[in-house]
């Protein structure tokens, strides 16, 4: 049987690499003889450069940019080519933020401007940035300043001091820092920049946000569009990815990507799906988000395309199975229900992750010999 475990993080506990081993280490201790092809992957948040350093090779770059609570923090992207890869995350992940000092109004994505400009200085003509995991809600203000739009202090303070903003803002600096250089943002959200649908609302809470503080960020970067840009770009599907430095980017000419695309283009999947028996993806937590473009949707789309099955392993399992088989994923199984508590599972993800992925082999290798139905859960109660 040849199976392909092509998995995301599972946020806070198991990096995409770990993720991936430990399902492969699972399901070889049940079915030894089965081929497994890892495929660690990201949809452009954390684990972004390191999943494609190791599919497209390249250099590492290293060096330092403003984090996201105004120190410098170490960050790295990879050159391939005349292309850099930057995750965002690296300079203003919300990882980088102590949990009491969480506060998105606060924050600054100044980090990731420093990191393009660096990328150009060394010769990037395209430049790939990983939406995702970001602390931030200012709109991509901080990496417009740090690109030279002015007036830079105001931009650089955070999203709740863009609500004092009372001029025009000049990017002429910014959109010359980036002249000639193709600029993408991969994001696997398609949320634009205001309202319910919009960064301050849907991301803001995950960020350390009241529901207070979500209109006075809301309100705070309606001001910042109108002082960039009256038009039509703050709609633009995925404006509010990483608190809007999506947005940020569109403003200096760049485009928006599926980073789920991006990636799994890069890595070849579809060509290792057409000669699979079994897809294996999953993340940290499997809900409704994770069909609106997410990394695991994108994966079982591409196995469906093959006509091969594809099933996820997840944290948790919050989607249902009649949406599961919509997106074509056969069957779910949780890291939680399997382990019998949260804290079972966070507490020891890769070895339970093992445990799980066991279960999940013995009903699916037996499913292929005639000794199980491939419907069953790894207890035998039917997956989740």
């Amino acid at each position: 049987m040849r199976i392909v475990i092509a998995p995301d993080k599972f946020a806070g506990t198991l990096s995409a690499v770990e993720a991936a081993e430990a399902v492969a280490e699972g399901w070889r201790s049940v079915a030894p003889e089965a081929q497994t092809r890892l495929l660690p992957l990201s949809d452009g948040g954390p684990g972004f450069v390191e999943v494609l350093h190791t599919a497209l090779g390249g250099t590492l770059q290293e060096t330092e940019a403003t984090g996201p609570l105004g120190d410098p923090v170490p960050v790295r992207y990879l050159m391939s080519g005349a292309t850099a890869y930057i995750e965002s995350a690296q300079a203003c992940g919300l990882h980088l933020v102590p949990q009491e000092r969480r506060d998105p109004g606060a924050t600054t994505s100044r980090g990731v401007g420093e990191l393009i400009a660096h990328a150009v200085a060394a010769g990037a003509r395209s430049v790939v940035v990983g939406l995702g995991g970001s602390s931030t809600n200012d709109g991509g203000a901080g990496m417009l300043a740090a690109l030279g739009a002015e007036p830079g202090d105001a931009l650089s303070g955070g999203g709740a001091a863009l609500s004092r903003l009372s001029a025009p803002v000049d990017l002429s600096a910014a959109r010359d820092a980036v002249r000639g250089v193709a600029l993408v943002a991969a994001t696997d959200v398609d949320n634009p920049l205001l309202g319910l649908q919009g960064a301050s609302a849907v991301f803001g809470p995950q960020k350390g946000a009241d529901a207070d503080q979500v209109q006075r960020l809301d309100t705070a970067l309606g001001t910042f569009a109108e002082a960039t840009d009256p038009g039509v770009l703050r709609e633009e599907a995925g404006a509010g990815a990483a608190g809007g430095l999506g947005y940020g980017m569109l403003l200096v000419g760049g485009a928006v990507e599926s980073g789920v695309a991006r990636v799994l283009g890069a890595v070849g999947l579809t060509e290792d799906v057409a000669s699979a028996d079994l897809v294996i993806t999953g993340e940290g937590s499997f809900d409704t988000q994770s069909l609106r473009g997410k990394l695991p949707h994108g994966v079982a789309r591409a196995a469906a395309d093959q006509g091969v099955p594809c099933v996820v392993l997840a944290g948790a399992v919050a989607v249902g199975r009649q949406e599961a088989a919509a997106a074509g994923i056969a069957e779910t199984y949780s890291l939680v229900e399997s382990a019998g508590s949260t804290e079972a599972a966070l507490s020891n993800s890769a070895e339970e992750l093992r445990k799980l992925a066991a279960g999940v082999a013995r009903r699916w290798s037996g499913a292929r010999t005639g000794a199980a139905g491939a419907a069953d859960g790894p207890d035998g109660d039917g997956g989740r």
